[in-house]
C-alpha cells in the first residue's frame, strides 16, 4: 500500500443534475444521495482499504480547491491540483502523473472520477488490490469493467475476447455509447462490459504511454515539471496548461495502446449522471417514489423523485413520473423520461 496512489478527478460541472448540481458547486461536491457524504468523501471512502490518506490527489477547477480543502481536510493541500482551465481527461492525469513522478518515481497510481457511486464497496476493494498488484510488476493499463446488469445505452463499453469475470484479461476495444439494440447484442455476448473511467497503472508506464500516444501534452509537462513544488508552479501551470490538446485519456492513450486490460465485475456501480440514474439507487415507498431531505409531502404521486437540499416544505400533488427538485432558490418540475433534456432546460 506505500507505494499506491489515488487521483481524484474533480473538475466536472455535473449539468444534468441541475438545479441541485452547479457550476457554482457541482455535484461531486453534494449529498446528492441524503447520506451525509458527498460524492467525492464517498470516493475516498471506499479507496481508503487499499490507499493512505496522504496518498490521494485530487485535479481539480481552481475555483473548487477551497471546496476539496473543506470536505477532504485529510489530504495535503500541495496534492489538490488545479487546473486553470478544464483540458479534458488527458492532459487532468498528466498534470498529476507528472507530479508524482517527481517525488514518487515508484508509485502505483489509480486514476477515479470523483462522482460516481459503488455500493459493493468490499467487492470494489478487491478488484482495485488484484489490478494494482498487476500493474506493479508490469507495462499493463487495467481499466476497471462493470458486468453489465441491462442494455444500458448511456455508457461507453470494453470489448474482451477472451472475458472472465474477476480476472484481467486484454481488452480488444472500447465501443462508444450504443443504441438500444446494441446494448442487448451487448449484454447478450457477455464479453463487453461498461466502461466506470477508473485506470490502474505505474507512474513510469503512464508517462511513457502519453509520451508515444499523446506527445504534444507530454511535451508540455516536461516544460511544467521543473517549476513542480516551486513557487512558480502556478504561474507556470497558467502560462503552460491551456497550451495542452484538449482530449480524452480514452481517446489519447485507451484506444490506441496495446497494453490494456481489463478487469471486470458486478460492483454496482452507477455514474449517477442522471436523476433517474438517482432514483434508482434509494429505497422507494409503496407508490414508487423518493424523497430526498427536507419536509416533503406528496399526495397521489407515483414514481416521482423529490429532492431538496434546504429545510423548506414542499408539498407535490396528483403527479406521476416527475421529477421535482429545489436548490438555493432554483426549482426543476420535469418528467423524468424528458430528463435528457435538462441540460438544455437549465442553460
Amino acid at each position: 500500500m506505500g507505494n499506491t496512489h489515488v487521483v481524484i478527478m474533480a473538475g466536472g460541472i455535473g449539468s444534468r443534475l441541475w438545479p441541485l448540481s452547479t457550476p457554482e458547486r457541482p455535484k461531486q461536491f453534494i449529498d446528492v444521495l441524503g447520506v451525509g457524504k458527498s460524492l467525492i468523501q464517498l470516493t475516498v471512502q471506499r479507496f481508503l482499504p487499499v490507499c493512505a490518506p496522504d496518498r490521494f490527489w485530487v485535479v481539480t477547477s481552481g475555483r473548487y480547491v477551497d471546496i476539496v480543502r473543506e470536505q477532504l481536510p485529510e489530504i495535503p493541500a500541495d496534492q489538490i491540483l488545479a487546473e486553470p482551465e478544464a483540458r479534458n481527461t488527458a492532459p487532468c492525469i498528466a498534470y498529476a502523473s507528472w507530479k508524482i513522478a517527481q517525488h514518487f518515481p515508484e508509485a502505483n497510481i489509480v486514476v477515479t472520477p470523483a462522482d460516481a457511486l459503488v455500493l459493493k464497496t468490499a467487492e470494489f476493494a478487491g478488484v482495485i488490490r488484484k489490478a494494482l498488484d498487476f500493474t506493479a510488476a508490469s507495462d499493463a493499463i487495467v481499466t476497471v469493467g462493470i458486468a453489465p446488469t441491462r442494455p444500458e445505452t448511456g455508457y461507453g463499453y470494453i470489448h474482451a475476447v477472451e472475458a472472465v469475470k474477476g480476472s484481467i484479461v486484454k481488452v480488444s476495444e472500447f465501443k462508444e455509447k450504443p443504441d438500444l439494440e446494441t446494448a442487448k447484442a451487448y449484454l447478450a455476448d457477455g464479453r463487453y462490459f461498461w466502461n466506470a473511467g477508473i485506470f490502474v497503472w505505474n507512474v513510469r508506464t503512464i508517462l511513457s504511454e502519453l509520451r508515444t500516444h499523446a506527445p504534444q501534452i507530454a511535451g508540455v509537462m516536461d516544460e511544467l515539471a521543473p517549476s513542480f513544488y516551486t513557487a512558480s508552479e502556478a504561474a507556470e501551470l497558467s502560462r503552460l496548461f491551456p497550451t495542452c490538446e484538449k482530449v480524452s485519456i480514452d481517446y489519447a492513450v485507451m484506444e490506441k495502446s496495446p497494453h490494456i486490460h481489463v478487469v471486470a465485475e458486478d460492483l454496482s456501480w452507477s455514474d449517477l449522471g442522471s436523476w433517474g440514474s438517482i432514483k434508482t439507487h434509494i429505497a422507494p415507498d409503496a407508490d414508487g417514489n423518493v424523497v430526498v431531505g427536507g419536509d416533503v409531502r406528496l399526495f397521489g404521486c407515483k414514481d416521482c423523485f423529490v429532492h431538496t437540499a434546504g429545510g423548506k416544505t414542499v408539498v407535490v400533488e396528483g403527479l406521476d413520473g416527475y421529477i421535482v427538485a429545489e436548490s438555493a432558490g432554483r426549482l426543476l418540475v420535469c418528467r423524468l423520461s424528458e430528463e435528457q433534456h435538462i441540460k438544455e432546460y437549465s442553460a
